[in-house]
């Protein structure tokens, strides 16, 4: 405990490291403060009808991203969602477009176009999210629109684009002078920002008559700290792969010599995939909002669609799909051999070049699967958790997209705080020389 404070006082000796840590939360701050901004034209004492809308389901989960804005009809509604999205198909061009391919291999300059690029493919996210949230409001909470309807309809167009690019310019600001990647920030401010009601909530339940009494909560916060765990190994994943294990994973069980590795992890790709995936899960709630008497919408709002077979089934296997495709995506075992080959580095057994690059590409994919059907599951424990009595807001934390980010953006932060405590020769913040290690870190390992 000692150690803890000392620590933690020499975060703060660190005037750089000080610097940016209050210029973060002083970011985090008008972040919070502006998702309690309603909306011109609109009376927030009226929106009864959508926060009971968002008691449950897919749009609970996503209202917990925008931090409760989406149901307080703020100007940061849609929050840095729109931005995600413009984010994944970007990504996606890049992977799939030559003219996009170009770009990405022109260094910092085109690094720089496709930010550009980004960027106004996220107002026009934000138009298509931001006219399907108006719709959603007149269906709604047309009672708490107290100006005309196509004044309001324009105004709100116009405020939820501008909280947007406001959002993405805040977490953009948090990355260059601050500690930690902007954007997950946020997004992870507004699952904190929900936590403590989902366990008050769900306390509540449980001590009520019929509810199981503080045994059953205990024992859902016993389970909820064990999946918490599971997380943090997942993202952490492992490091690196031994070479004797690698011949076994492809069926060649004869090696010798020393122990040597390979750069690989289990789960290469973090949480990147189950974000992809999620990202188009929201898309049914999107367009049912242009619909919002329909029974499609209906089922999303009551929660019955959070909780079928189809979404579900859905969900993991866009999961474990994504996941192989984020793992091409970023480890290329050609390159991978070509850079082993220049280092003077080889694979013992294993001849240099095109059959270092296949031995290296049958690992990744063996090794993927596990990982991807680990995350798969992960992605859809909330729903077994409602299905068993858990509330739906406090089930949203028993895995999913939520609490993966959640681990995986605190565990990033954490590692640089170490970083910089590390490079001013003070203690880091695990003792034993263990170190805190983030989505980034270990990616690329020892030499083989």
């Amino acid at each position: 405990m000692n150690s803890f404070i000392e620590t933690f006082k020499n975060i703060f000796r660190i005037k750089d490291l000080r610097e940016k840590i209050f210029y973060t939360l002083g970011i985090i701050l008008i972040y919070r403060i502006g998702s309690f901004v309603p909306l011109p034209g609109i009376d927030p004492n009226a929106l009864a009808a959508i926060q009971s809308n968002a008691q449950g389901g897919i749009m609970a989960l996503l209202d917990m991203f925008v931090g409760g804005s989406f149901t307080r009809a703020s100007v940061f509604a849609l929050g840095i969602m729109p931005y995600i999205s413009a984010s994944i198909a970007v990504q996606l061009l890049t992977l799939i477009v030559p003219y996009f391919q170009k770009m990405q291999k022109e260094g910092e300059s085109g690094r720089k176009k496709i930010t550009q690029l980004t960027r106004y493919l996220t107002i026009l996210v934000t138009f298509v999210q931001g006219s399907a949230y108006i719709t959603y409001l007149n269906a709604t909470a047309g009672n708490a629109i107290v100006i005309n309807v196509g004044l309001f309809s324009f105004s709100t167009i116009v405020c939820l684009t501008a909280g947007t690019v406001f959002c993405m310019w805040l977490g953009e600001k948090i990355t260059d002078r601050g500690i930690g990647n902007g954007i997950s920030l946020l997004i992870t401010v507004g699952i904190i920002a929900q936590l403590p009601f989902a366990f008050t909530a769900e306390l509540g339940a449980k001590l009520a008559s019929g509810g199981g009494g503080p045994v059953f909560f205990l024992i859902e916060v016993a389970i909820w700290v064990a999946i918490v765990f599971l997380c943090v190994l997942l993202v952490q994943g492992v490091r690196k792969i031994p070479v004797q294990y690698a011949r076994r994973i492809v069926g060649n069980r004869q090696y010798g010599g020393q122990r040597q590795y390979i750069p690989l992890r289990v789960n290469a790709s973090g949480v990147m995939p189950i974000i992809f995936a999620q990202a188009l899960m929201f898309i049914p709630s999107f367009v049912g909002q242009f619909f919002p008497e329909s029974s499609f919408m209906q089922s999303i709002n009551n929660g019955t669609f959070y909780l079928s077979f189809w979404y579900n089934f859905s969900f993991f296997l866009l999961v474990v799909l994504f996941t192989y495709f984020y793992t091409a995506l970023i480890i290329n075992p050609q390159q991978m051999a070509d850079d082993m080959k220049r280092n003077n580095g080889f694979i013992p057994g294993v001849k240099p070049g095109k059959k270092t690059a296949e031995f290296v590409d049958t690992i990744l994919s063996r090794i993927t699967l596990p990982g991807s059907v680990f995350l798969g599951l992960i992605a859809i424990i909330p729903a077994f958790a409602a299905l068993a009595g858990v509330s739906q807001l406090f089930s949203q934390f028993f895995g999913g997209t939520s609490l993966l980010i959640l681990v995986a953006v605190v565990l990033d932060t954490l590692q640089q705080i170490e970083s910089h405590l590390l490079m001013r020769h003070y203690d880091g913040l695990m003792e034993g020389g263990n170190r805190v290690k983030g989505r980034a870190a270990g990616a690329v390992g020892a030499q083989v």
